[in-house]
């Protein structure tokens, strides 16, 4: 109960510290600066995966946003189950174990 109470008491602090601060963020907004282009250097990357992922990320934010939200579970979840073959070709079955704490 007292985490709890912890992480809400630090959870106020951030949302109130931001109140205060957020003006002071929205004056320093206003300047003008340059405009600043992000892109992806391709130049050395000649053919294959990689020139394409750079040239994605060049061509569309987007695609590269909704490609990457997908990619990354899907290969996480590939790694997981690579894992567990690994683990239960070794002998560790996590599936069936006991607990005897």
């Amino acid at each position: 109960m007292k985490s709890m109470h912890k992480l809400w008491v630090w959870l106020t602090g951030c949302a109130l510290s931001l109140v205060v601060f957020m003006p002071t963020l929205a004056l320093a907004a206003k300047k003008k600066g340059g405009n600043v282009v992000i892109v992806a250097d391709t130049r050395e990357l000649g053919d294959g995966i990689m020139a394409w992922w750079a040239n994605l990320y060049n061509e569309s934010h987007l695609y590269f946003a909704i490609l990457t939200i997908i990619i990354i579970p899907v290969t996480g979840c590939i790694f997981g189950l690579l894992a567990d073959l690994v683990m239960n070709h070794i002998g560790i079955d996590l599936k069936h174990r006991e607990i005897s704490e």
